[in-house]
């Protein structure tokens, strides 16, 4: 069976285009939908241009009506993936998603989540900081930013003289070789939703 993935996004897309990449010409697995907060999004023309449909929607249409849910089954959604998506998921969607959304965060969690730390605010953190590592956190979603179960993190070193702008790159890099890989591993857990068997944690040095 098909599994069909929505990937929700409110920024530049490059890890959703990064995954979509990854499973095109996958017969198993299907990119079928990408949702944005943001009308803006470059992630939107990355969709357009990638052949994706993409559904743009505001805070009511999330938190207070039923309408992404809806949307979602709809769509026969077996899994979320946030890549860059600046939300909370509503209680709604986690409900019906449990143990079926990821999402991944810039920094080796549980330094550096929560509200408000996403992009560039995370990498200056972790400069000020001053320390030596940094990497990406892959997790399953609950109804706190940044404290669901860690499915993986990978870790990249801080050098003297690293600006937060070197540290990114050095995360994107991470991001692109590691969350598509991460995804078909899950995929291929093949668990029913509910199922908190789904718990590993990996850790690799970039």
């Amino acid at each position: 069976m098909i599994k069909r993935i929505a990937i929700f996004a409110s920024g530049n897309g490059s890890n959703f285009q990064r995954i979509a990449g990854y499973f095109a010409g996958n017969a198993d697995v299907e990119i079928a939908v990408l949702y944005s907060n943001h009308p803006e999004a470059y992630a939107l023309t990355r969709a357009k241009n990638l052949g994706i449909p993409a559904v743009v929607f505001d805070r009511n249409q999330l938190y207070t009506a039923a309408d992404i849910l809806n949307d979602l089954q709809a769509r026969k959604i077996d899994w979320i993936v946030l890549a860059g998506f600046l939300w909370l998921v509503p209680e709604n969607i986690l409900t019906a998603y449990r143990d079926h959304i990821l999402n991944i965060h810039p920094a080796l969690l549980p330094k550096h989540g929560g509200k408000g730390m996403y992009g560039m605010r995370v990498h200056e953190a972790v400069i000020t900081a001053g320390d030596t590592e940094s990497g990406i956190t892959i997790h399953l979603v609950n109804e706190y930013y940044d404290e669901g179960l860690v499915i993986f993190q990978a870790c990249c070193p801080v050098l003297p003289g690293d600006t937060a702008e070197d540290v990114a790159h050095k995360i994107h890099e991470l991001e692109y070789a590691h969350f598509p890989r991460v995804i078909a591993e899950q995929l291929s857990k093949n668990n029913p939703a509910g199922n908190n068997s789904l718990q590993g944690y990996h850790e690799s040095y970039f």
